[in-house]
C-alpha cells in the first residue's frame, strides 16, 4: 500500500486495504513500516486528514510506549507533523524538532534527510530552505531514490530550483513514483530564478 501511494496509485491501495482489512487492531508482530503509520499515510492520500491524525496520534502512543522512535520503520511523526502544519503550527513544530533529534541519534543518511525534509515543512521560509538543501544531502547518501525525490520536490517548492525540478523529476521516473507536482511549481521553477 505504501509503494502504491508512493506511485499516486491511492485508490488501489484503498481496495487492497479494503481487501485485507487494513487496520485496528494491529498485530504484535513487528512490520516495517508500522501498519499504523502506512494507514495514516493512506488516509492523507485521500484527503482524509483528521482520520489520518487520529490514527497517526494512535500510533504514537502504541509505538512511543514500546520505545520504538525510528523514524523510517516507524515514520508517524512525519505524516502527523505535516497533516498538524496548517491548523496547529506549533505542535507540528515540536513534533519535527523531536523527529529530527530521534533521527540525529539514528545517524543514517535516510531517517536524518527525512527529518530534516519534515522539520523544513514546519520551518520559515529562509531555514526552510537551508533544512531542504541538507536533507537532499543526506538523501542523496542514503538509498532511498523516492524519498530524495521529493526532498528535490520541496526544495524546487522553496526555491524556484528548476534543476531541483528536473532531479525531482528523473529520481521520481527511476522509482516508478509520482510526484503530484503541481504546475504552480512547474511553473515557478521554470520562470523564475531561484531565491
Amino acid at each position: 500500500m505504501d509503494t502504491l501511494v508512493a506511485r499516486g496509485r491511492t485508490a488501489e491501495a484503498r481496495s487492497v486495504a479494503d481487501r485485507y482489512s487494513f487496520g485496528p487492531p494491529w498485530p504484535g508482530a513487528i512490520v516495517l513500516p508500522d501498519g499504523p503509520s502506512v494507514l495514516g499515510r493512506l488516509l492523507l492520500a485521500e484527503g482524509r486528514v483528521e482520520e489520518a491524525v487520529d490514527t497517526l496520534e494512535a500510533a504514537a502512543e502504541a509505538l512511543v510506549d514500546r520505545g520504538r522512535h525510528h523514524v523510517v520503520w516507524a515514520p508517524w511523526p512525519l505524516d502527523l507533523a505535516r497533516a498538524l502544519a496548517p491548523t496547529d503550527p506549533d505542535r507540528a513544530a515540536g513534533i519535527a524538532a523531536e523527529a529530527r533529534a530521534h533521527a540525529e541519534r539514528i545517524g543514517t543518511p535516510t531517517a536524518l534527510g527525512e527529518a530534516l525534509r519534515c522539520a523544513a515543512a514546519v520551518a520559515d521560509p529562509p531555514e526552510a530552505r537551508r533544512l531542504l538543501t541538507e536533507a537532499v544531502a543526506h538523501l542523496a547518501a542514503s538509498p532511498s531514490r523516492y524519498e530524495e525525490a521529493r526532498a528535490h520536490l520541496d526544495l524546487a517548492r522553496a526555491t524556484g530550483s528548476a534543476a531541483a525540478l528536473a532531479k525531482a523529476t528523473e529520481l521520481a521516473a527511476d522509482c516508478g513514483a509520482s510526484l503530484h507536482a503541481p504546475d504552480a511549481v512547474t511553473a515557478r521553477a521554470s520562470f523564475h530564478p531561484p531565491e
